[in-house]
């Protein structure tokens, strides 16, 4: 095959190529106001910079070709001239002043926070998000829900991911369109950043600190996001996805999760009377621990040192009380990764967690938890 023939060949296979018709090559305009004010400004100062440099570089080129020495050119002398010093002094201005007006207004717009319709406190929190709607008494965690063992590639080469691989959850934000949601974005361990791009939102969490950021979504559908901070070993796992929903089907979810935290309540208060056996507290356990513990302990047990300390054999899990087990679980473990899970998993399973903690991976205590030691350790009445 003749050396231009090639040259075609793998130019029309690169443009043929599925994956370059998909690509974006620009910003997307979003679904909101302020995202379209941020996408109109990205486009001001790309339209400038590259004037400017179309400007400067045509000179330059222009400059060297017909001012060049072989031509018999002589420089001009420009030494301490005023107007040339005004000029590119004035000019400069000019063009920064015309991309702070717009600028200024968005970031204004961006901060404006007052006379929200919603508001939500978001937590990060390793490595899920915690959403809190303020005068609702709802309260829950989203979570990444693509399988562990499909992004560690650990299941059957035929499995076919699906269409938002790594950007799905168990439990989406859901928020009103047309209304204004006002977030109160914080963290319980780490720095992480809420982003989500089709309503140019992006703000950092901090430890002991709320920063506010806000939104008005004017289309209903599914938009997603991911945390933009660098937080840890599975911060390429904590996406976000907000379900936007029209005022009549957002009334009857805050009612369905009404009854939802109702139900919960009642089956806490009936498993405080029941009795698991060791076959149900292990089954249930494992199927918690894999889901919450596993990625900083390991399915082995094995952990992480020293950050994530081994289960297997450890004194926590084997000779300590199920007291101080529990608290642990429980409430965490201060300037540590452990984190607190007594507001994410319900009694029942805390209680076959730490079960499972205690009889798995050769450990074997005999140890059975049940949910009434698990309240007791609450602390809750």
């Amino acid at each position: 095959m003749g050396k231009h023939k090639l040259t075609w060949l793998v130019l029309v296979s690169l443009f043929a190529n599925s994956a370059w018709a998909e690509t974006q090559l620009n910003l997307t305009k979003g679904v909101t106001a302020v995202s379209r004010d941020v996408y109109d400004l990205h486009m001001l100062v790309l339209y400038i910079c590259t004037t400017i440099g179309v400007l400067v570089f045509g000179a330059m080129f222009w400059s060297i070709a017909f001012h060049r020495k072989s031509k018999g050119a002589k420089p001009a002398d420009f030494h301490e001239s005023t107007k040339v010093e005004v000029l590119w002094t004035a000019i400069p201005i000019v063009i920064l002043i015309a991309m702070a007006v717009p600028a200024t207004q968005t970031l204004i717009a961006m901060e404006d926070n007052e006379n929200s319709d919603v508001t939500i406190q978001i937590t990060g929190s390793q490595w899920k998000w915690h959403y809190k709607y303020f005068d609702q008494d709802i309260e829950y965690y989203s979570v990444l829900s693509t399988p562990r063992k499909q992004y560690q590639n650990q299941q059957e080469t035929n499995v076919v991911k699906g269409k938002n691989y790594l950007l799905e959850v168990d439990k989406p934000l859901v928020i009103p369109v047309n209304k204004k949601v006002r977030f109160l974005i914080t963290s319980d361990d780490v720095i992480h950043s809420w982003w989500v791009p089709a309503f140019a939102v992006k703000q950092d969490a901090n430890p002991g600190f709320i920063n506010e950021a806000w939104t008005r979504v004017e289309e209903p559908g599914v938009y997603r996001g991911q945390c933009a901070e660098l937080c840890g070993k599975d911060h390429g796992f904590m996406p976000i996805v907000v379900e936007v929903k029209s005022a009549e089907d957002y009334d009857t979810w805050l009612n369905e999760q009404q009854q939802r935290i109702a139900a919960a309540a009642s089956a806490e208060q009936a498993s405080l009377s029941a009795s698991m056996s060791k076959e149900e507290l292990m089954q249930l356990g494992e199927t918690t621990y894999t889901a919450h513990c596993s990625a900083c302990h390991q399915p082995t047990g094995l952990g992480l040192p020293p950050a994530f300390p081994a289960l297997k054999g450890s004194p926590v899990a084997t000779t300590g009380s199920i007291k101080d087990h529990l608290d642990i679980v429980f409430n965490g473990k201060a300037g540590t990764g452990m984190q607190a899970y007594g507001k994410q998993l319900s009694l029942k399973e805390i209680a076959a967690v730490v079960t499972y903690e205690r009889n798995a991976w050769g450990n074997d205590t005999g140890d059975l938890v049940q949910s009434a030691d698990v309240k007791a350790v609450s602390g809750e009445e």
